[in-house]
This record gives structure tokens, C-alpha cells and sequence, in this order.
């Protein structure tokens, strides 16, 4: 609880996980014959842009995804398609798997200064058109999972795939 014991904590519910993948539509086709699924494109009205990694913006990156909602968690499949991403860095480093839990946010700076503030760097980040964005932390040194904040821009929090 916050201060002033009515704020929920920051991690008290995922929203997101998000695997690193080689190929997003084999990766879907696999996980449909398990029974996951069908997975859908992310909008693509809400690019992200300005994208910034290691502290230099990073215009080249794109990332291909598919996701499907299982219920209250997003499952996401990520393919590094082009710039040196944190998602290409990791794949190259471990291969394929679990990369990040996803946190959605209503503030997305006031949570990313509080996680900094406590010592977490920033090792990617990026905002939407109009409003809102994201921001990985390199929180991986204990069980190898990134945290990602998510912040839609208004009308867009939950999105269903």
C-alpha cells in the first residue's frame, strides 16, 4: 500500500507476458494446436514512436507482434524484425521465451520515476501518438524477466485482441 494506504502496489496484477520469438507466426500457429488462441495483429493506429534504447534513439527498431487475450493477461509474441532492440539483444543472448511482464499503468511517467527513483534503470523506452507509451526496466539479473510498463492512450487501456 502507498502512504496513504488506499493506493494498490504497482506489481499487484500482470497484465502482460511477452515471449521473445524467432518467427511471430509459427510461434502463433504452435501455440493455436496447443489451444491458445487465435492470436490477432496489435492496432496499428498506436505505433510506438520515438523509441529510445540504452539512452539513443533507436527509429530503426520494429518488433512484429501477435497477442491474444487469455483472460485478464495479454499474451504477447514478440519477433525482432530490424535495429538493435532490447527484445533482438535478449533473443540473440537466450533465445526464445518468457521476456517480460507487462504492467498497466494510468501514469506511465510517475511509475517509471518511482521505479528509477528505487534504483531500476530504463534500458528501453517509447511513447504513442497523442498520449501514453512504454518503458522496460532492466529488472532480469534475478529470474531473467524485464518489466514493462504500459500506458494506452485514453479508450485504448484494455484492448482485446
Amino acid at each position: 500500500m502507498g502512504k496513504s494506504g488506499t493506493e494498490k502496489p504497482l506489481f499487484s496484477k500482470v497484465d502482460q507476458i511477452g515471449v521473445l520469438v524467432r518467427d511471430v507466426e509459427a510461434a502463433a500457429k504452435y501455440f493455436e494446436a496447443l489451444g491458445i488462441g487465435p492470436f490477432g495483429d496489435p492496432p496499428d493506429h498506436i505505433p510506438a514512436i520515438d523509441r529510445v534504447v540504452h539512452g539513443k534513439l533507436a527509429p530503426d527498431v520494429k518488433n512484429r507482434a501477435k497477442m491474444v487475450q487469455l483472460g485478464e493477461i495479454e499474451f504477447e509474441l514478440v519477433q525482432p524484425v530490424s535495429g538493435r532492440s532490447v527484445q533482438r539483444e535478449r533473443l540473440e543472448a537466450r533465445g526464445e521465451g518468457i521476456n517480460h511482464l507487462g504492467i498497466f499503468v494510468d501514469d506511465l511517467e510517475k511509475e517509471t520515476a518511482g521505479l528509477v527513483e528505487k534504483g531500476f534503470k530504463v534500458i528501453s523506452s517509447g511513447r504513442f501518438p497523442g498520449s501514453g507509451g512504454f518503458a522496460y526496466f532492466d529488472t532480469d539479473k534475478v529470474g531473467g524477466v524485464q518489466i514493462e510498463l504500459i500506458q494506452f492512450p485514453p479508450g485504448e487501456y484494455k484492448i482485446k485482441y
